[in-house]
């Protein structure tokens, strides 16, 4: 998605091209085979969702053709990780790839042990501590059970994309809040989980015994040859984490 001159313009391609992605069970076939995909449109030619799908469908409301609506239907799937992981913006990590970002953007670290070490900010700290106790929790009251309320601490947003760009959370759905009467009212919001609460922490950490590098490097060898266009710097600027191309 890109913006010229004032205006927003959505790439992809039309609805008989080979690439094309016409089905949400198309898009969880193509992710877990291409391994992880930004949602739109990058630097690295042809590496989003958003370019294998048809333009005028976004935002349409309709689940079976609309993007937008597939993202919510892949992260209550289960078979796919949903989330800011690309420069902070949002994208899917397949299962099988889980745990090699886990290691390369964690740096091997677990949350508790890079909070010893004093490679966390009490703001994600704050965060995080809210998940000890709960599996799953909906944006808005994370924001407040953290302290990020009203008259709390500032940049709750920022610190919750922190934290899914080290893969220490994910979207896990998104669904309508509830109102005192138990009724739901509004727009799907974000709920967020850890993925360890997902998959399980042994599968998510069964990288942990390679050198987070390493992890990069397979990461960046993976997208070399699925986009050989892509150079070293696009690479790095969206892999992050530690690694070399």
């Amino acid at each position: 998605m890109g913006n010229e001159s004032g205006t927003w313009i959505m790439y992809g391609v039309e609805w008989d091209d080979p690439e094309c992605l016409h089905t949400v069970k198309d898009a969880i076939k193509f992710i877990n085979d291409v391994g992880f995909l930004p949602l739109f449109k990058n630097g690295i030619p042809g590496f989003s969702l958003e370019e294998r799908t048809v333009p005028e469908f976004w935002w349409s409301g309709d689940t079976k053709v609309d993007p937008w609506e597939w993202r919510e239907i892949i992260a209550r799937s289960g078979e796919v990780a949903y989330g800011k992981f690309f420069e902070k913006k949002a994208g899917f990590i397949s299962k099988k790839w889980l745990p090699y970002f886990a290691n390369c953007r964690r740096d091997g670290y677990d949350f508790d042990a890079l909070w010893d070490d004093e490679k966390a900010s009490r703001r994600q700290k704050k965060i995080m501590d809210c998940f000890a106790v709960e599996d799953e929790i909906y944006s808005n009251q994370l924001k407040v059970s953290a302290g990020f309320g009203k008259g709390g601490e500032k940049g709750f947003d920022g610190t919750v994309t922190d934290l899914q760009m080290r893969t220490y959370l994910v979207v896990r759905d998104f669904r309508q809040r509830k109102n005192k009467k138990g009724e739901y009212y509004g727009w799907p919001i974000a709920v967020y989980s850890k993925p360890e609460d997902l998959w399980g922490y042994d599968f998510v950490t069964s990288r942990y015994k390679e050198a987070p590098l390493e992890s990069g490097k397979a990461i960046a060898e993976h997208i070399k040859d699925r986009y050989p266009v892509a150079t070293k710097a696009q690479i790095k600027k969206l892999v992050g984490g530690s690694f070399e191309v």
